[in-house]
């Protein structure tokens, strides 16, 4: 499926450093990584091509001008007739390869700076992504902190780019948070021609890179200045999670589960009861945080997760709870609340979630 990870001939194309993460995928490096390292245990040093297309003749294969699959080579080579083509292409489009996109990180961190945290392949290639651990954390309140990666996702597909998003971990939960301010917009290259030399310019993104982190801390320790009234939190639970304008079955009593799930963990979360977090925007943003990174739903598999959490549904919810976090700071009028109807009342919350979600080791 091409929105999990890759395994090819039983090998789960994804690797990671030190504990386990919480989604216990991977091949398990004793040490940290270099880019090279990481790239062969992530089985992720092969290449993306251009092949001609053919129009389908009576005779023969005609030549399309100008247009090319795009294709991951080892496949390619293996199996001419059965490789997934990733999307079709001009002539301008120039691949930004894996190895390249390693040497990006490599540089604005510094080689030997950057330690490899995990890294991966979602489908049969179409997207990798490298998520690098930076020197230094983030103080929020307190000894609740938070260690600074980058996420570099490269798409292989015909409309995508090379990405560099900003991304917190808490510590004390390992929850990922967002550092998506309203003008934190990733670093973001197409791959076309010149793409290359964008990658090498890219180098002085560091300063911005360490600036947005800085604006995330205050964003998060204003978190801590905001006490939460039940209203207050049901209105911004509410906003995070909203009921579909054309609800299919189940979808009422999917989000009584993860509001009253994050409620719960509003209250006794990892980390919610600290002295000067609990009872704040603080502790009800890394409730819903928790509930994406180590809740997921009975039916979805560890490797389907994993992509909602960085790229899908989870990510949303995730940029969501943090934008409606940073208008109650700013006094910004949150959306209605909706009510979930028939949907089992604040009473009994407790069986409306049981049945829909699981919890992941930490």
């Amino acid at each position: 499926m091409a929105h999990e990870i890759c395994t090819l001939n039983g090998k789960v194309h994804m690797a990671y450093v030190g504990e386990v993460p919480w989604h216990g995928l991977g091949q398990r490096l004793d040490r940290p990584a270099t880019s090279a390292e990481a790239m062969k245990a992530a089985h992720l040093d092969w290449r993306v091509m251009k092949v001609p297309l053919y129009a389908a003749g009576r005779r023969c294969g005609i030549p399309v001008p100008d247009f090319f699959a795009l294709v991951r080579c080892d496949l390619y080579k293996r199996h001419e007739s059965e490789c997934p083509i990733f999307g079709i292409v001009s002539r301008s489009y120039e691949p930004i390869q894996n190895r390249e996109a390693f040497e990006f990180l490599d540089s604005i961190v510094g080689a030997g700076a950057a330690v490899y945290h995990t890294a991966g392949v979602l489908g049969n290639g179409e997207r990798v992504w490298m998520l690098v651990k930076l020197p230094g954390h983030l103080t929020v309140i307190g000894e609740d902190i938070a260690d600074k990666y980058l996420l570099l996702v490269n798409d292989h597909r015909a409309h995508g780019a090379v990405q560099v998003k900003f991304t917190p971990i808490r510590v004390v939960c390992n929850n990922t948070l967002t550092a998506a301010l309203s003008d934190g917009a990733p670093i973001r290259i197409r791959h076309y021609r010149g793409a290359k030399a964008r990658l090498k310019a890219a180098k002085d993104a560091l300063a911005i890179i360490q600036k947005r982190f800085s604006d995330s801390q205050e964003v998060y320790q204003a978190m801590c200045r905001v006490m939460m009234t039940d209203h207050l939190l049901d209105r911004y639970l509410g906003a995070v999670f909203p009921i579909p304008k054309d609800p299919t079955p189940g979808d009422k009593e999917r989000v009584c589960a993860d509001r009253s799930l994050a409620r719960d963990l509003f209250t006794s979360g990892a980390g919610t009861t600290a002295p000067r977090v609990s009872g704040t925007l603080w502790a009800a943003y890394n409730g819903v945080t928790e509930l994406i990174d180590h809740y997921r739903p009975s039916k979805m598999s560890p490797e389907s997760h994993l992509a909602s959490v960085w790229f899908g549904a989870g990510a949303s919810a995730r940029n969501r709870a943090f934008r409606y976090a940073l208008d109650i700071i700013q006094a910004k009028e949150l959306p209605p609340a909706v009510s979930v109807g028939d949907v089992p009342s604040e009473h009994s919350q407790k069986s409306c979630y049981g049945h829909g979600g699981q919890a992941q080791d930490n």
